[in-house]
Order: structure tokens, then sequence, then C-alpha cells
């Protein structure tokens, strides 16, 4: 079965949309240059409302230890998603301040960055084409990886089957491919889980 992470949740009526559809995880985004980002106090409200059934990632880049262990032990999220230039001494010393998953986040362009993301320590590892931009890697660098990993980069109602057949990844990341006008879009979040909830049961 592959899981499903939403991110980049904004609104309470993202939230809701969730709510029915029940992804395994959804994205809020601590990082102040996104155009996705919001408030931890902001994140706290949203998170009240969230399933319970549903684990809330806080995806960060280059944020002080301090910070992120806050959010993680305070349950504004249950698991930090580090996407910036965090390495393995930042990752030892945030398991030192809270015991909640980590996900490492990889920018894949040659099979040296795959090398990187077998060796990591987090948890779990999320392979991507670059920062939140929309746009896929070559996936032929990553057939041969045994461990389970997070896909994201691009993905959206037209690519996710394919990729779900093609690598059967452990999870896929979805961001702008369910949004329109750079808003979460009902209808494209609904669409996006079928189809990958349909790849799963053939």
């Amino acid at each position: 079965m592959t899981y499903i992470k939403m991110c980049g949740l904004t609104r309470k009526c993202d939230i809701k949309a969730v709510n029915e559809i029940k992804p395994e995880y959804i994205g809020f985004v601590f990082w102040a240059k996104s155009k996705r980002y919001i408030p931890p106090e902001k994140a706290f409200e949203l998170k009240k409302l969230l399933d319970k059934n549903i684990k809330a990632v806080g995806v960060f880049v280059d944020e002080s230890i301090e910070k992120v262990a806050e959010l993680l032990e305070n349950d504004i999220i249950d698991i930090a998603q580090l996407h910036g230039h965090e390495n393995e001494d930042y990752i030892k010393n945030l398991r030192e301040m809270t015991d909640k998953p980590v996900i490492q986040a990889f920018r894949i362009r040659s099979s040296s960055d795959m090398e990187k993301a077998v060796n990591s320590t987090a948890d779990m590892i999320l392979l991507d084409a670059g920062m939140g931009d929309g746009k896929i890697f070559d996936w032929s660098l990553i057939k041969e990886i045994k461990r389970p990993y997070f896909l994201a980069g691009g993905l959206n109602c037209e690519n996710i089957a394919e990729a779900v057949k093609t690598l059967q990844p452990y999870a896929v990341d979805v961001s702008s491919g369910i949004e329109t006008d750079g808003l979460k879009d009902m209808k494209k979040i609904a669409e996006f889980s079928a189809i990958v909830r349909k790849e799963d049961e053939s």
C-alpha cells in the first residue's frame, strides 16, 4: 500500500477536505519564504481540527533545533520534515530533545544524492526534485532503492498512477498538484487520493 501525504495546508477548509479523504499524513510548512507558510499558532488551531488518525508533518528549512523540538513536544506536529541543509549532527541533536519521528528530504539529481539518502539516520526519507517547485526528477535514479521513501516533486492527478505503479513508494507527497490558483482544490484532493487507492487495489 502506498500512503498519501498532502502538504502545504493553510485553511480550515483544507482540513475539512482531508478529514473526509483521510490521507495518512498532511503537512504544515514552517519555512517563512514559502507561499504556503503558516505560523505555529495557526498550525496549532488547524491541528485541533484534524482527524486524530492523520499525522501532521512540520516542514522546516534550516530551522533551529530548539524550535523544531518545541513544535513536536507541544503536539502542534507529530513528525518533523527537514528540507534544508540539516546534517547527521542536527538529527542526533534533535533526537536528544524529542523522540518524535524525523523525515529527511533529499534533492535527487544524481546517484550520489541517492547514496546520501539511503545512508541517512532519519526515521524516514523523502526524495524530491527541489524546494517544492512542482517539478519531477529522473525516476530512473531511484528504481533500485531498497529503503522505503516518500516520493515528492511534481506529482499530480495526471502522473500519480504511473508513479505508484512504476516505483511503489512507501508514500507519495503532493502539494501544488492538488491546487488551483495557489489554493488547495477539494476536487483535486479527492481525485488524487482516489487514483492512488485504485492503484493500490490493482
